[in-house]
């Protein structure tokens, strides 16, 4: 008679492979990044009274709030920097990019959605020397942690470090260079002066500038010109920012000036990151948006002094 008896060794080594491999799947899972965080799905309130008390939270907590910026109805957008997050991004290249964050309010029927980007989503994104690991533990005891969101399946450090929508779309590496100055004081001037003037459809939001280093970040809103509403927050938004858990914090955009030279990232890159998973075709697809890179282009060269057509 033959016996069908699994020794009990052999038992034993096949349930800790199974464990190991669960434990394998779970680390992985863990790994995927998102670009926004839940951090309450229903607050209670007036927009107006909210929006305060995050604010005052942020405040208390060492957190600057250097710009507001309410694009559409319904929603409002606090722009945050911190001595952490300048000195983390003065120690890369570009790294201006992640010297803020967004912490966002979006109203809706069942209570108002706080939400904020992500920063160690974005520490990848941006190519940054560190993680923002501990603004994000900060972030999370501030103003809550509900669940990260923004991609079905998130993405992994590496992919977010060499970040491409679609083969032959632009990297981060890749930017549109709005203007030259000569010197960063120069520039700094210039481009407050043409954003105050609305050139373009723009206005400033906020701008911060890294410790140490000829580098400045400027947040840029963008109504859209009466000629040309592609370029437009609303505009864009109306058409991609669609799902019942909103990502206002995909606005405002931003310019980099650095050493006297003005740049923007392509905005099929900067709208990706935000939504890694929107279709090319299709309802609510960048085809929705085809006429948006160009225009945002235009509207950013304009509201900066630059010369359209150089690059």
């Amino acid at each position: 008679m033959t016996c069908l008896c699994v020794s009990r060794k052999f038992y034993i080594a096949l349930v800790t492979i199974i464990a190991l491999n669960f434990v394998a799947a779970g680390a992985k899972a863990s790994e995927m990044l998102k670009p926004f965080v839940l951090a309450e799905s229903s607050a209670k309130g007036t927009l107006v009274a909210l929006e305060a008390t995050v604010k005052n939270k942020l405040v208390k907590n060492g957190f600057d709030v250097v710009g507001q910026y309410s694009p559409y109805k319904d929603t409002r957008i606090l722009v945050v920097s911190s001595q952490q997050l300048r000195e983390h991004a003065a120690m890369s290249d570009y790294g201006a990019y992640g010297a803020i964050l967004r912490v966002t309010l979006s109203k809706t029927d069942k209570g108002t959605q706080i939400s904020y980007t992500h920063p160690v989503y974005m520490s990848h994104v941006y190519r940054m020397k560190t993680n923002l690991l501990d603004v994000y533990n900060k972030l999370s005891k501030v103003l809550g942690n509900e669940k990260i969101y923004g991609s079905e399946e998130g993405l992994s450090k590496d992919d977010l470090r060499n970040y491409q929508y679609k083969w032959l779309m632009p990297y981060f590496s890749d930017r549109h260079e709005l203007a030259d100055y000569g010197s960063q004081e120069v520039a700094l001037a210039k481009v407050e002066k043409v954003l105050a003037s609305g050139a373009g459809g723009t206005s400033k939001v906020y701008r911060v500038d890294l410790p140490g280093k000829q580098e400045s970040v400027i947040g840029v809103g963008l109504s859209g010109p009466a000629d040309n509403d592609c370029s437009g927050d609303q505009y864009i938004m109306s058409r991609i920012d669609f799902k019942p858990i909103k990502s206002a914090g995909h606005l405002p955009w931003e310019v980099v000036v650095s050493k006297g030279r003005v740049y923007a990232l392509y905005a099929e890159f900067r709208i990706a990151i935000n939504f890694p998973d929107l279709s090319m075709m299709g309802s609510n697809s960048f085809a929705s948006i085809m006429c948006a890179p160009p225009a945002i282009k235009t509207a950013l060269t304009k509201g900066v002094g630059g010369k359209e057509g150089e690059e």
